[in-house]
């Protein structure tokens, strides 16, 4: 779903590879979703996939993408979030928020933990560099990455951690303000207000630098 202000990032085209989110993701539509799947129907469990996936994969680019992470892909990483979510399924129990929420939840904790692991990799000499990138990194896809996503990545990370969240899952995810809402456990009134500063902060630091 793209509401009016999800409007695309202009220089991120590999996210564009990666469709959006098939339907609205508030908590009615993925309620009895989610409950299916609970008891291992196969097609439930492949209609919670359909509708999540492709909404983990934007995120996890977006909070990735541009960044000094050439062995690690950040699709690798959304996988290991779906294959989480569903080893958490039969055991969630629904005490009246949106499962979106504990699905960020899950991809915000995985992304920290490629940047940890990456962080802890720099230390350790590795005998020679590989021929090619890993995890499907190729060269065409870290020259998008790279220009504007990096420095718009660099912006994004000098802003509040809340801010950077309703940004990455607004504006590049492309949810609306409801579903946005469900995903941190905030009002809708407060993402849209939050929203509104974020992107003035961005504008702020965008004119007295180049991008």
């Amino acid at each position: 779903m793209i509401s009016e202000a999800a409007t695309p990032v202009d220089g991120y085209v590999v996210l564009e590879e990666s469709p959006r989110p098939d339907g609205v993701l508030t908590k009615e539509r993925l309620d009895p979703v989610v409950a299916a799947a609970r008891t291992g129907d196969p097609d439930a469990v492949h209609a919670l996939l359909r509708l999540v996936k492709p909404a983990v994969v934007r995120y996890c680019r977006a909070r990735m993408g541009g960044r000094d992470l050439s062995y690690l892909s950040a699709d690798d990483v959304a996988q290991e979030v779906c294959l989480a979510v569903l080893k958490v399924l039969p055991n969630y129990q629904d005490r009246g928020g949106s499962f979106l929420y504990l699905v960020r939840a899950i991809a915000a904790n995985k992304v920290a933990d490629a940047f940890r692991s990456v962080a802890r990799d720099r230390s350790k000499p590795v005998p020679e560099l590989p021929d090619r990138p890993l995890g499907g990194n190729e060269p065409e896809n870290r020259v998008l990455e790279l220009d504007l996503g990096a420095r718009l990545g660099r912006l994004l990370a000098s802003l509040p951690r809340l801010h950077q969240e309703i940004l990455t899952l607004r504006i590049v995810v492309g949810l609306s303000a409801i579903e946005t809402a469900e995903a941190l456990g905030i009002s809708p009134g407060n993402v849209r207000i939050t929203q509104y500063r974020a992107l003035g902060k961005l504008r702020g630091m965008i004119g007295d630098r180049e991008l």
